[in-house]
């Protein structure tokens, strides 16, 4: 397939989103309303049974968000984080059998000897929901990076097998995306207590890690199952253009930075080439950037007209992203709040509501209703 890129338009920003203001879109009608605030920097999300919502925070903190958007005291037994530029506690995710076990999983920044690294950790939920117990270290993607803090990839995703699948960034040295001895720029793929699974394409081989399932990322904070193939979505940061989305498959190069959309931020071409034998390309790429961070795919029943859509929270130019889907191919694209507010995360409701997860200081959760 030829990589395509997607000529956009940067709109205005506005200061703030209407409340209650229906909004109508391609293929619903909808009203923004302010769930909660008092978040600094929320990341990650996850919804519990009650319909309750643990959020992460950046600086370092967890806390839950009760169904009617009442924000708790900091959760005890958080693992300290390298909370530095754009590291902390950044995504979260709940074991498949959650409900029997009480066991989350956690990725954030972590300071070690030789300077900090992409961690995945474990722990379980104490019953009366107020902290961390049993925290458990599962992964840390190594070698340690002394300089920067940027790049860190840590979304989390379970696959229909049931392994957990963790994307890490290439911590903006590039050549590490390319090197199978190196856990950084990869979507790496584990059983859920931490080991490698012997099917991973590169279990045995001397000169490449064994975690590795996929490679030539560079700073992927969007990960995803789609519903209906059981298939791996991923969406990564370019450099200035060359946002891309990427199906994952087992053992793929991803390309960064030997092949690219995207330009240095002072001007010249990242790559001559925009696609390249041995090289997986992306099936959606943004030209300007979007800024992609996290993703969901929607199979709710409250907007029946978004089913099979992928959602997208872009951070520059800000708002949200549907992508209309069929199969694992992406067959169009709107642009909702769009140049409105920067957003890090969106999930899904039981119920299916939008909820919005906006990058600030004095962050909020915004949730998508039906009309």
């Amino acid at each position: 397939m030829i990589r395509r890129a997607i000529l956009t338009l940067a709109l205005l920003a506005t200061p703030a989103l209407a409340q209650d203001a229906p909004i109508v879109s391609e293929r619903a009608t909808f009203r923004v309303t302010t769930f909660a605030t008092g978040l600094e920097h929320p990341w990650g999300a996850a919804f519990l049974p009650d319909g309750s919502m643990l959020v992460t925070e950046r600086p370092g903190r967890l806390r839950r968000v009760t169904p009617d958007g009442r924000v708790s005291a900091p959760l005890a037994g958080v693992p300290p984080v390298e909370a530095a530029s754009q590291g902390g506690l950044l995504d979260i995710a709940l074991a498949p059998d959650f409900v029997r076990t009480r066991e989350v999983f956690l990725c954030q920044a972590a300071a070690v000897p030789g300077g900090a690294l992409t961690r995945l950790v474990t722990a379980r939920l104490s019953p009366t929901n107020d902290a961390l117990t049993g925290l458990r270290r599962l992964l840390d993607a190594t070698p340690a990076q002394e300089s920067g803090r940027q790049h860190y990839g840590c979304r989390i995703a379970f696959g229909r097998d049931g392994h957990l699948y963790l994307s890490t960034g290439e911590r903006n040295e590039r050549a590490r995306a390319q090197r199978l001895d190196d856990l950084a720029g990869k979507v790496i793929r584990l059983t859920r207590d931490g080991r490698m699974p012997d099917d991973n394409p590169f279990v045995g081989r001397t000169d490449a890690r064994g975690e590795i399932w996929s490679y030539g990322h560079r700073h992927p904070q969007g990960l995803a199952v789609n519903p209906w193939t059981g298939s791996l979505w991923e969406a990564e940061f370019g450099p200035r253009g060359g946002d891309e989305v990427n199906v994952i498959r087992r053992g793929g190069n991803y390309g960064w930075p030997v092949v690219s959309f995207g330009r240095e931020y002072w001007g010249p071409r990242i790559s001559r080439e925009t696609s390249a034998p041995g090289i997986e390309d992306p099936i959606h790429v943004w030209v300007p950037s979007v800024s992609p961070s996290g993703i969901a795919f929607y199979d709710g029943a409250a907007f029946p007209g978004w089913q099979r859509s992928l959602f997208v929270a872009a951070l520059n130019t800000p708002g949200l992203v549907r992508l209309s889907t069929e199969g694992d191919r992406v067959t169009g694209e709107e642009r909702l709040l769009w140049g409105k507010t920067r957003l890090r995360n969106v999930v899904v409701g039981a119920d299916g509501r939008v909820f919005l997860l906006t990058d600030a200081p004095d962050g909020a959760i915004l949730r998508l209703d039906p009309v």
